[in-house]
Order: C-alpha cells, then structure tokens, then sequence
C-alpha cells in the first residue's frame, strides 16, 4: 500500500513546493493537486458533497503550475492532478503541458483525468454536459497519441486534428492515465483509455460494494488481455481498521485530503497522517 495526499492549492493555503517537500520529508509517495478553472457564481448545480461550496474550489492555482512547482522542490514525490478537468481543456496544449510536468520530474508525474460536475463550469468552456464522457475519451486518446506518435493525429467526432509535431515526449511510457469517478461506467472508461483508478466516495458503508466492483474490473482487464489496472482512493480514511479494508477490497494507493489552511494547519494534519500510516 502507498500513502499519499491530495490537495487543493490555493492562493491563501500552503505554497505546493514547500508542501511537496514537507510531504517527502515525512515519506509520503505522492501528492496530486485539484482543479477547477474557476466556479460559476450560478449555483445551479448541486455540491456533491452537500450544502455550501467550500472556499477552496474558487480559490485554486493551475495544477500544472502547482505540480511544477512541487516536483522542483522534490526528488522522489510523485506529483500529478487528481483530477484534470479535460473536458475543460483543449488536448494538445494540456498533452504538451503533462509531457512537460513529466519531464521536469524526471518522470513523476501521475495524471488523474475526469470530467467533473459542475455543468456551468463546463459551459463557459462551451462543453456540453450530455456529452462530456465521449469528449473526455477522445481528448485522452488524442494525448496519448501526441505523447507517442513523431506525427500525431486525431478524428474523432470532438477532436479532429492533422498529423502534428509536438515535443517534448514525456519519460514515462505509458504515462499513468488514472481516470477518476463513481458512476456506473467508470469501469468502461477505465479499460478503454485508463491505466488506474481514481475512486472517491468510500466508506465503510460502501466498501464491501466497492471491493466488487474493484475484482470485477480487474477481472475485465485480465480478459483484455491486459495487467491489472492500479487502484487509487481519493480522500481515504486514515484509521487503521479502514486502511486494512481498504488493501483487502484491492486498493493499492491510499490519498489523504490535506486541509486548505495556513503552513501549521497543513503540516500539522502531515504529522499526525505521517503518525498514524508509517
């Protein structure tokens, strides 16, 4: 099991390099940043997590800045995005922008993908909700083309592009493609362009459901002839009792979510997280 973290990275909480470096420093194996472009003032679509929207989601720095900035302060950390909002963000420059993280790591990035929740905010991109699975599928599969291919192209129904040069490539090969939700197709996704899952929303309730639904999609890999996919958990318990439940339901890569507060708010949480995990 790994233990790692994730994080909002806002403008008034801990800067992402002095995190990244505090997180190594106690031996965690990575830390990867959320995203929203921006919030809607609208607030017609619902918090999933219930009531007020925190501060946090307006409040966000660039991910791919916030990563750059953590991998400079690191040697080992794995830095990545948990998650990227592709459906908000045009394919090739974001291909060039993880390509780039990566080689600036020395190939550390992990590139948590979804296709997020917030129908306004997908609007002001011009992406249209009832859609946005396709998008965030042909958007993955025209990166990973720009990623390996000396003259990629792309025609799907959403993305279309010509052969194109496009450098750097990135270190790893395949980069990790962890794509995030809980709906009832994730799965689909995850064997289509995925190399992991991003899960969220375990509990204890729900965890023996979730450890199905972990062996049956192994299980679809296997059958596709490919190896098992790696199994991440987003906003993980840090309890003993939960993290035995959790390696036994198939999780490989444990993520505690650090508070978005000042310097000794955040590595306090570190120190008590680092306490109670190695």
């Amino acid at each position: 099991m790994q233990f790692g973290l994730c994080y909002f990275p806002t403008h008034y909480g801990m800067a992402p390099g002095e995190l990244a470096a505090a997180a190594e420093e106690r031996g965690f194996e990575s830390l990867l940043f959320c995203e929203h472009t921006h919030i809607p003032v609208s607030r017609k679509s619902p918090y999933p997590g219930g009531g007020e929207l925190p501060k946090m989601y307006a409040h966000t720095y660039d991910p791919f800045v916030a990563c750059t900035a953590a991998a400079a302060a690191t040697r080992r950390l794995k830095v990545g995005t948990g998650v990227c909002l592709v459906v908000e963000r045009d394919p090739i420059t974001t291909a060039k922008e993880v390509a780039s993280v990566d080689r600036l790591s020395g190939g550390r990035f992990l590139f948590g993908v979804g296709a997020g929740w917030n129908r306004e905010e997908m609007a002001n991109h011009g992406t249209d909700a009832r859609v946005r699975m396709s998008i965030l599928r042909e958007r993955v599969e025209a990166m990973r083309s720009i990623w390996t291919a000396e003259e990629a192209e792309y025609h799907g129904d959403y993305v279309n592009f010509d052969p194109i040069w496009s450098y750097p490539k990135p270190i790893q090969s395949p980069l990790p493609v962890l794509v995030g939700g809980m709906g009832p197709t994730v799965e689909d996704r995850i064997i289509d362009f995925g190399d992991g899952w991003l899960a969220q929303d375990v509990t204890s309730e729900n965890l023996d459901a979730f450890r199905d639904r972990v062996a049956k999609l192994q299980r679809r890999v296997t059958e596709a002839g490919r190896d098992a996919v790696e199994i991440s958990l987003f906003a993980a318990s840090s309890k003993q009792e939960m993290i035995e439940r959790y390696a036994a339901a198939g999780v490989d890569r444990c993520l505690f979510l650090l508070p978005d507060g000042d310097d000794s708010e955040v590595t306090g949480k570190l120190d008590r997280l680092a306490e109670r995990v190695f």
